[in-house]
């Protein structure tokens, strides 16, 4: 049976039990504050949302402090010496380990030249690693034609699932060139959790 509740301005409010035979309880929290329906105006914010929940999840932003030499047509591990943001402290020594299980968008970035003037670039490619190994996604990497022949750029970017204790990202890359390989200093890399698992 419907219970009506009645202001003293003289609008109500009505709640209206399930018509069933079993019992159901709404408990309301120890807190002011207002509830909040989907026929509200009223706004969820960041703080109202736990830790899991993806919005307020780990997010880190990481770039290269400096080229970075590597030897032609390996897959190295690339360094990320700065940090520019760090929401939950999980990056550390060009690794992105979050406490948080979900399913991270990680984006990582890298542009290849060489040490000599001149020498020749033909690929650079970057790659997301998850645990130490390559993960698909979406990229590209760049062949470079002889008249753009002194650098090449690559990115690549996947969904990836990480349990919140020990899974952990990496960026590598590798680059093809007859000089030395140097990866240049617009090294990067984001992420941030898409969606709590």
């Amino acid at each position: 049976m419907p219970v009506k509740l009645s202001s003293t301005g003289g609008g109500s409010v009505t709640l209206t039990t399930p018509s069933t035979a079993s019992d159901y309880t709404a408990t309301f929290p120890a807190a002011t504050g207002n509830v909040v329906t989907t026929g509200s105006s009223a706004v969820v914010t960041q703080g109202m949302l736990a830790a899991g929940v993806a919005g307020n999840g780990p997010a880190f932003g990481a770039t290269s402090a400096a080229t970075q030499n590597v030897t032609s047509n390996v897959l190295t591990k690339l360094t990320l010496g700065t940090e520019l943001y760090d929401t939950a402290s999980c990056f550390s020594s060009s690794r992105f380990t979050p406490n948080v299980a979900g399913y991270y968008l990680i984006f990582g970035f890298g542009s290849g030249t060489t040490t000599e003037g001149g020498a020749r670039v033909d690929l650079a490619e970057v790659r997301l690693y998850k645990n130490g190994v390559s993960q698909p996604g979406f990229g590209t990497f760049n062949y470079a034609p002889s008249y753009l022949a002194s650098s090449a750029s690559s990115m690549h970017q996947a969904l990836i699932y990480l349990n919140g204790t020990t899974d952990y990202v990496e960026l590598y890359g590798r680059i093809v060139a007859s000089g030395t390989p140097q990866f240049e200093n617009t090294m990067n890399m984001y992420g941030f959790l898409a969606r709590a698992a």
